[in-house]
């Protein structure tokens, strides 16, 4: 299969030159980018598939929360519904999207909306009654019509975006030269005794700038899983004959080999990231004695399966090191503002 896609080299090629004039525009003001008068921190990545966006969101939130009213912005990936919708919490992940439900449900006095254009979007939000202090992009890197002012580029140790290649041949939305705009460079999803010496030689490998610093960060698993009205250790799963692991994301690998280390032993049905779920697929799901799924997939499917064999494990980003200077980094732009 990778094989099959370098044939499309020749097509990547131009796609690639494509972004490197459409960045060209913007850098040069020829294309206007719109700045607001508040913090805009954006999340995103180079690569396509999953590099943990959602739990940096999630972590960023959680830094602002006490001290700020805070707004998180998503376009509402894969969702059926198109223009600016504020979550009460009470939609569904068809109409909003799964990840912003999984906000709403995390951080219920946040205010989490969605909006294709995230211009209109940050000024909807403006005018709400209790307008942001801060506000969080998901997956905005690439939305060059907002100049956030602070960007947190993602790549995953396994699929570094020096290693990839352009769409189609590759997974990279545009050319690794985009990484210039970030404001700190973020390796995720990294073994939790990932070596000070391989992180140099991965530092080095990406070449940031002077004023970029490079951060590891790693999957912080709970150690137990959560239904709609109670909990289960994990260590508790080993007495179930019947489980069954539900996946929709773009690399379940890191939760299948957590799940093994385990011990555990279960069937894995993976579907492909944000997938919308048959009505096929949720009755066949109903004869499963224990499902186990991710957080995202649980927002789809917790009103779909019986509440008492359904749970989800909660997973959180966790810094190998330096996360006081991360910290202080985010914080003191808010402060400044």
């Amino acid at each position: 299969m990778a094989s099959a896609r370098k044939l499309l080299f020749p097509f990547s090629i131009l796609y690639g030159s494509i972004m490197r004039v459409r960045n060209m525009l913007y850098d040069q003001n020829i294309l206007s980018s719109h700045q607001f008068d508040l913090p805009v921190i954006a999340v995103g990545n180079l690569n396509m598939g999953g590099t943990g966006k959602s739990p940096m969101v999630e972590y960023l939130a959680g830094l602002f929360m006490n001290d700020f009213t805070v707004a998180i912005l998503s376009r509402g990936y894969r969702r059926r519904t198109n223009g600016y919708i504020l979550l009460t919490g009470q939609e569904t992940a068809v109409e909003v999207g799964d990840e912003p439900l999984q906000f709403k449900h995390k951080f219920s006095k946040a205010l989490v909306a969605v909006d294709e254009d995230r211009v209109n979007g940050i000024r909807q939000l403006k005018q709400e009654t209790a307008p942001p202090e801060v506000i969080l992009l998901d997956d905005a890197f690439q939305h060059r019509k907002v100049a956030a002012n602070f960007y947190v580029l993602l790549t995953a140790y396994t699929q570094l975006y020096k290693d990839d290649l352009i769409l189609p041949a590759g997974n990279l939305r545009e050319p690794a030269s985009g990484a210039k705009r970030a404001n700190v460079i973020v390796v995720t999803k990294c073994p939790a005794d990932l070596s000070q010496e391989e992180q140099e030689q991965i530092t080095k490998k990406l070449r940031p700038l002077t004023r970029q610093q490079v951060f590891f960060t790693t999957i912080g698993y709970s150690d137990s899983v959560f239904g709609r009205n109670r909990s289960l250790q994990l260590s508790e799963l080993h007495k179930y004959d019947d489980i069954t692991l539900v996946t929709g994301i773009a690399n379940p690998a890191p939760l299948v080999n957590h799940l093994k280390s385990l011990g555990l032993k279960f069937n894995h049905k993976a579907y492909k990231d944000h997938h919308n779920f048959t009505e096929e697929e949720l009755k066949a799901l109903q004869f499963e004695e224990l499902i186990i799924t991710t957080e995202k997939d649980y927002t789809r499917l917790k009103n779909e399966i019986s509440r008492e064999k359904i749970f989800y494990l909660p997973i959180q980003t966790k810094f190998l090191a330096g996360e006081e200077t991360f910290k202080s980094q985010v914080l003191s732009l808010v402060q400044k503002k």
